[in-house]
């Protein structure tokens, strides 16, 4: 999933006199209570009918704490995005190398794509907190398909263009790539009409990789009946 390179706000204060009388390990505990809140909230609310108090609340914490750990709204809900990111060359490199098979770089790719349904419930926390942001931009999406879609999406086309023998991506290789990532991007915005059609096939991490193995042979017929077209001259 997606890496998000701006980092929250830091603002130079004092902790809050009661986080400041905890040990440092119960601070941590104080921090992620307010990532996962604040994730929870944006995620079902947007990030302008979400509240500082709010957050707190469903926390247990102070409010206090989100200004020390955070700076403000804003740089909590930036936090949020980069506490579940991974960063794109990280992502990249599951499946751009240059001695993958074909097989191997789309099994990599498809991988860090599942990755973020891999979580069970949180799954449906994060994804919510996308589709939000997304339904609502705030600038964070504008980011992230500058930092993290785009590179990645340069990087399949690099790969596709190597095991197609071209030297450069052209419109045809373009849109295989991106139908390449639609299949596994259904999985992701489809997960309602899934879990009312065909439930057992995203019930667990076990059937969400089996899915992506089948993701894998079906992208793999699409580059072999684009390679097979290049031969023959009509691409």
């Amino acid at each position: 999933m997606p890496s998000m390179n701006p980092k929250p706000l830091q603002h130079e204060s004092s902790p809050p006199a009661e986080d400041a009388r905890k040990p440092r390990s119960d601070g941590e505990q104080s921090r992620e209570r307010l990532l996962q809140a604040a994730m929870r909230l944006f995620g079902e609310q947007g990030f302008s009918k979400t509240s500082t108090r709010e957050i707190a609340q469903a926390a247990n914490a102070n409010v206090a704490a989100i200004s020390y750990y955070f700076g403000d709204k804003a740089g909590l809900y930036q936090a949020c995005f980069t506490a579940i990111c991974t960063p794109a060359e990280n992502n990249i490199a599951m499946f751009d190398q240059p001695h993958f098979t074909l097989r191997e770089s789309l099994q990599g790719y498809y991988q860090q794509m599942i990755a973020p349904l891999m979580g069970g419930e949180d799954a449906e926390v994060l994804l919510r907190l996308f589709y939000r942001e997304m339904l609502e931009p705030t600038g964070i999406w504008q980011q992230e398909i500058e930092n993290n879609i785009k590179p990645e999406h340069m990087a399949l086309v690099g790969v596709l263009c190597r095991h197609l023998g071209l030297k450069k991506p052209n419109d045809s290789v373009h849109r295989l790539g991106y139908a390449i990532a639609a299949m596994c991007v259904q999985m992701m915005i489809g997960r309602d009409i899934v879990a009312v059609i065909t439930p057992h096939m995203m019930a667990s991490p076990q059937a969400i990789a089996e899915w992506a193995q089948h993701l894998t042979v079906f992208a793999e017929a699409l580059v072999n009946a684009e390679k097979t077209k290049l031969q023959q001259g009509k691409a």
